[in-house]
């Protein structure tokens, strides 16, 4: 089955971050639309939602006047706050087919600020071969 552009770009990063994946860290996965965003919380050992947070919820839907970029923080800080009542604290970030960029980029930079310790990448360019190390 041939996959379109999205369809491989989501399957490539959510493998990559599938693949380094241990018990200890769960995967937070994240989807925009134009209007709305969610996230969440996956254990991917036992494929379960553990949490989510959106911003179509009524209790956030309720604040009328509200740009999407602080949208995006209000949602972050919700999750934030599920995952620290469930001590949640070390997660992996899959951005999805979203770039790290705008309202993505805030919603992981809220999330950081709220106590989240997500799991860093460090790349090491050799001879035009990537390798990705655990820090």
């Amino acid at each position: 089955m041939k996959l379109n552009t999205t369809s491989r770009k989501r399957f490539r990063v959510s493998n990559k971050v599938k693949k380094v994946s241990s018990k200890d860290r769960f995967r937070l996965s994240i989807s925009r639309s134009s209007k709305n965003i969610t996230a969440q919380i996956i254990d991917d050992s036992k494929n379960i939602t553990l949490l989510s947070a959106s911003s179509v919820e009524k209790d956030i839907k309720s604040n009328s006047k509200v740009n999407k970029t602080e949208l995006s923080k209000i949602v972050a800080e919700k999750l934030a706050k599920k995952a620290q009542e469930k001590k949640i604290t070390k997660i992996y970030f899959d951005r999805g087919i979203y770039k790290y960029h705008g309202r993505v980029k805030i919603f992981a930079e809220t999330l950081r600020k709220n106590g989240m310790e997500f799991w860093k990448w460090k790349i090491l360019k050799i001879k035009k071969k990537m390798i990705y190390l655990k820090s």
